[in-house]
């Protein structure tokens, strides 16, 4: 499978699960200079910037294992940037990922919301 139909079908796929989960979805693909965001929702008051990892194999180690402290921190002020922008929304943001396993046909595996990446 190519990266990017994958990077697609595991977005579709978060969207999915964060709405059956509570997330009200507002913006998707957010793009900055100081980076990129793949989705932006309100979930229990707060506003949450959401990082979408796909894995179809373990050979390059898992989903989370691939979002690390120098992605954390440019997906920050790409929030911070994007809070700047809409000062309407929410105030007290956080940093969500969704993790997905697909096997070698692109069938679910797993999927989960890890919450709060940064405390």
């Amino acid at each position: 499978m190519k990266q990017k139909n994958l990077g697609l079908l595991g977005e579709n796929l978060a969207l999915k699960h964060l709405r059956n989960n509570g997330y009200q979805i507002i913006a998707r693909n957010f793009s900055s200079k100081f980076g990129e965001i793949d989705i932006i929702a309100i979930e229990s008051g707060d506003l949450v910037f959401i990082e979408v990892k796909t894995r179809w194999s373990q050979s390059f180690g898992s989903p989370e294992e691939s979002i690390t402290p120098w992605k954390v921190k440019k997906i920050v002020k790409a929030s911070e940037y994007f809070q700047l922008l809409h000062p309407q929304l929410p105030q007290s943001l956080r940093l969500d990922a969704v993790v997905i396993e697909l096997d070698n046909q692109g069938k679910l595996q797993r999927i989960e919301i890890l919450k709060n990446l940064t405390g």
